[in-house]
């Protein structure tokens, strides 16, 4: 897999300051441009394994990436999504010690994302009240879309779930088509591609999705 590295100048810079002033002092901004790399992945690239030492905090520019854990078997469960402005706090709790990854990170669409040198974070935090406000209100975050997800797992029943992940999917990738087989669909739901056809059949029947031949619409975002 071949990732593309962009060179930090003023055209990064600038496109920092746009997408990030709202969350970071100027000072802040310049530091991140001297220390980070940014990289940018196609759809469906590996960003992170399960197992892969972690070294850096992710920062997302621009597009999406679903997290996901795996099991023994390799049976995989979407957990969320990361979107622009968004880090990952199971990659923060690993930055006081040397750790492995206990979650697949992997590119949703197209993304950019600045990888930050784990050591920068301590200083940071000392440094800067806003990186102090947003290293909590990402754990915050993340906390909650993890009960959410034991929430959807424990009281949803698959047909629940699967729109869920549907209109999910549709907010990120800010498209109502969504080019997605159900084979995919069963491997980020931990389900069989069976009964996901079966499912998206009664989402059909009810109004709630079209299906086409290679991609499927949301009717509600049409």
């Amino acid at each position: 897999m071949k990732i593309s590295t962009i060179p930090f100048d003023i055209t990064c810079y600038s496109k920092l300051h746009e997408r990030f002033q709202y969350l970071f002092e100027e000072a802040l901004i310049n530091e991140i441009c001297k220390s980070s790399t940014l990289r940018v992945f196609k759809e469906d690239d590996l960003i992170l394994d399960i197992g892969e030492k972690i070294s850096m905090i992710p920062l997302v520019v621009s597009g999406s990436v679903k997290v996901m854990r795996e099991d023994e078997e390799g049976r995989e469960l979407l957990l969320y999504y990361l979107e622009v402005g968004d880090t990952c706090a199971v990659s923060m709790t690993c930055c006081t010690k040397p750790s492995k990854s206990i979650i697949k990170a992997i590119a949703e669409t197209e993304a950019e994302i600045l990888f930050i040198p784990n050591e920068k974070m301590e200083a940071w935090i000392v440094n800067y009240a806003s990186w102090r406000s947003y290293v909590l209100d990402s754990y915050n975050v993340r906390l909650n879309e993890l009960f959410d997800a034991i929430d959807n797992l424990a009281f949803n029943n698959m047909e629940e779930r699967l729109y869920k992940y549907l209109r999910d999917k549709v907010m990120v990738t800010k498209m109502s088509r969504l080019n997605i087989t159900h084979f995919q669909i069963a491997t980020d739901l931990n389900s069989s591609r069976v009964v996901i056809s079966r499912l998206m059949k009664k989402l059909e029947n009810e109004g709630l999705v079209i299906q086409y031949r290679n991609y499927v619409e949301v009717k509600e975002f049409m």
